[in-house]
C-alpha cells in the first residue's frame, strides 16, 4: 500500500471512525437486537427466553384490535397535524416576513412553545382544558368551552391537535420564514408590474420556491405526529377507553405496562416500516416539486 492511500485511510479512521463506531453502538446493533426480540415472548426482566418467530406479528394483525385502534387514531391525528402546522407556520411566517414593527416579538411569541417540554406541555394544557376551559365557559356561556374536552373521544381528539398546533406551528414557521427570506424581491416586484395579484404571486411564485422547505417541514410534522408520546401521555393518557391512545402509547404500555416487551418491540418494527415508507414516499413526491432559482 502506497503512503498516500495509507494517510487516506488514516484520516478516514481518525475523522469518520468514531461517529461509525458509535452509529453502530446506537442504532444498528440496538435495531438487530429489537429485530431479535420481537420475535420472542421476553418480558424484559426475566432470563428465560422463547423464540416465537413471527407468532408475534401474527397476533398484532390478527387479534390485537388495540393496536389497530391506536394505529387509525395516529393517522388521523398524523393527516390533521401535518396540515394544520403546515398552514399555520406558514401563514405565520408569510406575515411576519412582512415589515411590521412587531415581528421580532411576535416570532419569539410563537416558537416560545417549541421550548417547552412535551410532557410539561401536556400537563398545562390538561389544566386549561379541564379549569381554564370551564370557568370561561361558565363566565361567558359559551357551549365551546363547556365541552368535555378530555372526558369524551371527539373533543379529546381535537385537544390534542390543539395543543400539538400550538407547539410545533412555531417551529415550522422559523423554517419557512428563512425560506422566504431567500425569495428574490425582484421576481416578485416583476410579478406586481406585470399585474399579477397577491394571490397569483404565492401560488405561482413564492410556493414553487419555498417547495425545499415544505420538504422539510412536511417530513418533520409527519415524524412528530406519528412519534406523539408525551402529550397524549400527559393530556389523556390514551383516554377515555382507549379511544386516543397512540401508537407509541400503546407499544410503551404493551412493553413496560403489561410487562410483553418482545410484543411491544414487533409492535414498534412495524411502526418503523410504516413510518418509513409514508415519510419516503412524501420526500420523493415533494422533492420533484422543487424548482432552482
Amino acid at each position: 500500500m502506497s503512503q498516500r492511500k495509507s494517510a487516506q485511510l488514516l484520516q478516514q479512521l481518525v475523522f469518520v471512525g468514531p461517529m461509525a463506531l458509535f452509529f453502530v453502538l446506537i442504532m444498528v446493533i440496538p435495531f438487530l437486537l429489537g429485530l431479535y426480540y420481537s420475535m420472542t415472548n421476553w418480558d424484559g426482566v426475566s432470563e428465560n427466553i422463547r423464540w416465537l418467530g413471527l407468532g408475534n406479528y401474527v397476533h398484532i394483525f390478527r387479534d390485537d384490535p388495540d393496536f389497530r385502534n391506536a394505529f387509525w387514531f395516529t393517522v388521523r391525528f398524523t393527516v390533521c397535524g401535518v396540515i394544520l402546522t403546515n398552514l399555520i407556520g406558514f401563514f405565520l411566517a408569510y406575515a411576519l416576513t412582512k415589515p411590521l414593527r412587531t415581528r421580532n416579538a411576535l416570532r419569539t411569541v410563537f416558537f416560545m412553545p417549541n421550548m417547552i417540554g412535551g410532557l410539561l406541555l401536556g400537563f398545562i394544557w390538561q389544566f386549561i382544558f379541564v379549569r381554564g376551559f370551564s370557568a370561561v365557559g361558565e363566565a361567558t356561556g359559551l357551549s365551546f368551552f363547556k365541552l368535555p374536552w378530555l372526558g369524551d373521544g371527539p373533543t379529546a381528539f381535537w385537544g390534542t391537535v390543539i395543543v400539538f398546533v400550538w407547539q410545533y406551528a412555531g417551529y415550522l414557521m422559523v423554517i419557512y420564514i428563512s425560506s422566504l427570506n431567500n425569495v428574490p424581491h425582484a421576481l416578485i416586484e416583476s410579478a406586481q408590474i406585470d399585474g399579477a395579484s397577491r394571490r397569483q404571486i404565492l401560488r405561482h411564485i413564492v410556493v414553487p420556491l419555498i417547495m425545499p422547505a415544505v420538504t422539510v417541514c412536511l417530513f418533520l410534522a409527519i415524524s412528530w405526529s406519528f412519534k406523539v408520546f408525551e402529550l397524549n401521555l400527559a393530556l389523556t393518557k390514551g383516554g377515555p377507553f382507549k379511544s386516543t391512545e397512540s401508537v407509541a402509547l400503546d407499544i410503551y404500555n404493551e412493553a413496560f405496562t403489561n410487562n410483553r416487551l418482545g410484543l411491544g418491540t414487533a409492535k414498534a418494527m412495524i411502526f418503523f416500516v410504516v413510518v418509513a415508507i409514508i415519510t419516503s414516499i412524501q420526500v420523493r413526491l415533494t422533492k420533484k416539486k422543487e424548482v432552482e432559482m
